[in-house]
């Protein structure tokens, strides 16, 4: 996708997607064959169910099909949400991505696992995991620290609200 059709579509569709209470995050056209297919990745702090992802694609459709933003040729349009294990590239994605277990690869090299507590406007405040049972220590990060981000998928976690209820009513 050219530079100038993102601009545009991005133009085009982001005060939509805004409109709807969402952030737009992610856009491309990729060909498949003799089609062309327009992704578009939204979110929110509250996240996206998918009421709201089709109010969303079904204002798109009608925007882009009232322009021709998208040409002559057949498309097909595309809407959804990140991945389980998406990149945090922004600060917004880093707040919602509070609680979580992140793999950070910092800047000076290295890599570092830690779920997040708390984030402000010049870094994050981890809780990295204790080894070989050795309890669990914090760790301030700055954003400069940070070349890279992703979520990890955790499936045996603990929730630890459910556990605290649990305590509450023995």
């Amino acid at each position: 996708m050219s530079t100038t059709q993102s601009e545009r579509l991005r133009e085009l569709l982001e005060p939509l997607v805004s409109s709807q209470g969402l952030d737009l995050e992610e856009l491309a056209v990729d060909s498949v064959g003799r089609k062309r297919v327009l992704r578009v990745v939204v979110d929110s702090d509250t996240g996206a169910d998918l009421d709201r992802i089709a109010d969303v694609s079904r204002a798109l459709s009608a925007k882009l099909d009232e322009t021709d933003a998208m040409g002559q040729g057949e498309y097909t349009l595309e809407v959804g949400t990140p991945g389980a294990e998406r990149p945090l590239t922004e600060h917004r994605h880093y707040v919602r991505a509070v609680d979580r277990l992140v793999k950070f690869q910092l800047a000076e090299g290295g890599e570092l696992v830690a779920r997040i507590l708390k984030v402000d406007d010049d870094g994050l405040d981890l809780e990295v995991p204790g080894v070989k049972g050795r309890k669990a220590t914090t760790r301030r990060l700055g954003f400069p620290e940070i070349d890279k981000a992703r979520v990890q998928v955790e499936f045996n976690r603990k929730d630890s609200k459910n556990e605290n209820e649990k305590e509450e009513e023995a």
